[in-house]
């Protein structure tokens, strides 16, 4: 590891400082901070925010990069990544389910973002060297269709729609008890005090709105104890986990979902049968409305074909009968 010191030369924000003058990304220089990498004269803090004060003295102690212990191509899924639509400005995929989307201290695995360099596909730099072309991201276990920028330009545009909703996707979960109803939650979501990898409702974290929609349940199952039910979901709000937890605070967990309550016994689950179906967006630069289909994953097609009516199935998951479910949402509440 070394250590750089800097003078403060304005009475200014820690972190705004630290990304003037080391040029990294708003989210590196936080997780500099958060882990004690930055001293304030001698004394470490970890608070983003606090102020300098003229002539005050900052020491960053920048950790070594880990050397990668792995090769990508001898990834599962390195020849399982689709690739629904490119041109010179994005990429649209289809990212399978285990699939790490950026690099991140505690990841010593292949990520998306190692695929997307190894493939030599361009890509925007605005996010950091860990985060090249990510706009938006997918838990490591939901599977679906994710955008790439290929340029800053695209990124920035791109960024925007996600800020004022002219983008989103609607995602399709198999749950362990159906719905009541359809339903909306707007619960507040911060990381839990006892469990750092699990986030919950908080009064006093970040606002968060998710849509739940009933679709089909597994009402011609020949095993009776299976209450099943597939749903489709739309998020105004992206927080971390945030279908889970929303979920989880009705008592209804997605399968697989061990960490927010799932206690299925089922051997064949073996994984968060959570799937981001549909993308809609604005082309950055023809202005063009688009929307992408992520066609459902054979594992969990089986477990959908499996419990649940075919006719059903064929009707229901479909773009347009999804994104019309969420028409009618006055009537929800």
């Amino acid at each position: 590891m070394n250590t750089q010191e800097f003078i403060a030369t304005q009475e200014i924000r820690l972190d705004k400082f630290l990304a003037i003058q080391l040029n990294q990304s708003r989210n590196q220089i936080e997780q500099l901070i958060k882990k004690g990498f930055v001293k304030l004269e001698n004394k470490i803090v970890t608070k983003t925010s606090s102020k300098l004060y003229l002539n005050q003295k900052i020491y960053v102690t920048i950790p070594e990069i880990k050397q990668k212990s792995y090769e990508i191509e001898d990834s599962p899924w390195y020849d399982k990544v689709e690739i629904i639509y490119e041109d010179e400005y994005i990429l649209v995929i289809n990212k399978p389910s285990g699939v790490i989307i950026h690099d991140a201290p505690s990841v010593n695995e292949p990520t998306l973002v190692d695929w997307l360099k190894k493939k030599g596909i361009s890509l925007s730099t605005i996010s950091g060297e860990e985060r090249h072309g990510i706009v938006h991201r997918l838990d490591k276990g939901t599977s679906g269709v994710l955008v790439v920028a290929k340029s800053n330009d695209a990124h920035q545009k791109l960024s925007k729609q996600l800020e004022d909703k002219t983008m989103g996707r609607y995602y399709l979960a198999v749950i362990d008890i159906p719905l009541k109803q359809d339903i909306i939650v707007e619960q507040p979501i911060a990381r839990g005090q006892n469990n750092r990898l699990k986030m919950g409702i908080v009064p006093s974290g970040k606002y968060a709105k998710t849509a739940f929609k009933k679709l089909i349940e597994n009402k011609h199952t020949q095993d009776n104890s299976k209450k099943y039910e597939l749903i489709t979901a739309k998020l105004f709000t992206g927080r971390t986990h945030q279908i889970r937890v929303h979920l989880e605070s009705l008592n209804r967990h997605i399968l697989g979902d061990a960490l927010y309550g799932f206690k299925g016994n089922d051997a064949s689950i073996k994984r968060i049968y959570l799937h981001a179906y549909c993308l809609y967006l604005v082309h950055p630069f023809t202005n063009k409305n688009m929307q992408f289909v992520a066609s459902v994953p054979e594992d969990m097609d089986i477990l959908i074909s499996t419990n649940f009516d075919k006719e059903s199935i064929d009707e229901k998951i479909n773009k347009e009968f999804i994104t019309n479910s969420f028409n009618d949402m006055d009537s929800w509440m």
